[in-house]
């Protein structure tokens, strides 16, 4: 099978005003001994005022990507979404043939491995969605990638590595106070990817984002990412069901509905628009249905 190179890289510039794959994936400790240039945002759009967490944070994780990464001839990867639309999908065995698969959040693998497969290389995560279980939802060599909305998560998981006094406040939703994670494995996202799903998919105002309260989904951010990293794109299980369907579930492991959406600060149906718009381009496909 051929690699489409660089075809990805084309259509996102279609999408994405001043695309470029030159921005890292994952923050980098040595960028935050000399800043030459401070980040003019505040997260989860930027670094800026959560500088000194930020550094002993990178100082006990790393930022590299995998050998087995980096030696890939072709990147082809799979962001798996939530959605129901994976119940009785039966692509678990597609899902695994593709060498790069992002996971989303506290989705479980185990007891759906024939909707969803086995293979997890990246998962996103913020502390209030870290309640999976990183041996039987993950891969030994999965990387645990920390999106970071405000600061308090970046002292989270400052506590889980280092084993301090546990934070339990400051946080929509309690996080977990024991994470078996192994340091080695975690990465920092580079907020730059927040921004660019804000700013320049959702085209949401860059000048007043940090006063807004719709933010990206880890899903879109995750979509995001992946459009700057691989070369081929495909997801599955995204989409919400209609705001008039008030019994239908939004993910595929468990029962709550759309409307426990409306406090989340998530706009879907913006989202969704900005997810059609990726399919008509043919910057992704999708494996289930939208």
């Amino acid at each position: 099978m051929t690699c489409p190179f660089k075809e990805v890289e084309k259509k996102a510039a279609q999408l994405i005003p001043n695309y470029t794959r030159e921005p890292p994936l994952f923050l980098h400790l040595k960028d935050y001994f000399w800043v030459k240039t401070p980040s003019l945002y505040e997260l989860p759009y930027g670094t800026k005022g959560t500088e000194d967490i930020l550094l002993r944070l990178l100082a006990i994780t790393t930022y590299s990507l995998p050998e087995n990464f980096q030696s890939l001839k072709c990147r082809r990867c799979a962001v798996v979404g939530n959605g129901y639309r994976l119940r009785n999908s039966s692509i678990g065995g597609v899902i695994n043939k593709y060498n790069i698969v992002i996971r989303l959040n506290n989705a479980p693998v185990h007891g759906y491995e024939r909707d969803v497969g086995t293979k997890t290389t990246m998962r996103l995560f913020y502390p209030e969605s870290a309640h999976f279980n990183p041996q039987t939802d993950n891969n030994p060599n999965t990387l645990l990638v920390l999106v970071a909305f405000k600061p308090m998560d970046f002292m989270w998981m400052e506590t889980i590595l280092h084993d301090k006094k546990r934070i339990r406040k400051g946080f929509w939703k309690q996080p977990p106070l024991i994470w078996d994670a192994n340091p080695k494995q975690v990465r920092i996202l580079n907020p730059y990817f927040m921004e660019v799903a804000a700013a320049k998919v959702l085209k949401l105002p860059i000048k007043h984002l940090w006063k807004l309260k719709e933010k990206p989904t880890t899903g879109l951010v995750a979509i995001t990412l992946a459009l700057h990293f691989c070369d081929v794109v495909d997801i599955a299980g995204f989409g919400y069901p209609s705001s008039d369907d008030k019994k239908q579930s939004i993910h595929y492991y468990e029962h709550i509905t759309v409307k426990s959406m409306a406090s989340s600060g998530h706009n879907v149906s913006h989202e969704a628009f900005a997810i059609k718009r990726m399919l008509e381009l043919g910057l992704v496909k999708n494996l289930t249905y939208f």
